[in-house]
């Protein structure tokens, strides 16, 4: 009986120890959406992003919870939450995708493609990242844009001179062995 328990032991360890999955639970999206010139600046953040990657395939994913964003204005992030994002019908955001040809052993920047799901409309998307070694954490850090129109956000024609057609999204992961 022993033995059969030190194999196991031995089986489960050797699985969890080389495992080339990397997750984080405190990834940071930020977005900027300000219509050039507007007083007011349409910014939040979300630090509690999930994201898993996995080293040796390539393949990455995370999800937004969209409540989770924070603005500077309680009546901005009620609007965006309500009127907007209508985050109680599409409560999260997500990414499902691939790192092409990612090596490991070089940091440096890489190219992701994969599916993009923002206010329930999917879109293939293909985003550049970094990904550097800290040791032995990984941080993955990218800056895109997306149109408001692409995934269906609807914006009042009063606010089109405060609100801009394309959003600026900078994302920040800083991953852990699994």
């Amino acid at each position: 009986m022993k033995k059969t328990f030190l194999i196991a032991t031995l089986f489960l360890v050797t699985i969890f120890g080389f495992s080339q999955k990397m997750i984080t639970r405190s990834g940071e999206i930020k977005f900027e959406a300000t219509f050039p010139g507007a007083l007011d600046q349409v910014a939040a953040t979300n630090a509690t992003v999930s994201c898993i990657f996995d080293k040796t395939s390539g393949e990455i994913a995370s999800v937004a919870l969209v409540k989770s964003f924070k603005f500077k204005s309680p009546l901005m992030e009620e609007h965006f939450n309500e009127n907007y994002m209508e985050s109680d019908k599409f409560p999260k955001s997500s990414f499902k995708g691939k790192v092409i040809n990612f090596d490991a052993t070089k940091s440096g920047m890489y190219d992701l493609e994969g599916e993009l799901t923002i206010h329930g409309v999917t879109k293939k998307v293909k985003i550049k990242m970094t990904f550097s070694a800290n040791g032995t954490k990984l941080d993955a850090t990218g800056n895109f844009s997306v149109k408001v129109q692409d995934y269906k956000i609807k914006v009042p024609s009063m606010l089109k001179n405060k609100l801009s057609d394309t959003v600026l999204v900078s994302i920040k992961f800083n991953l852990e062995n699994k």
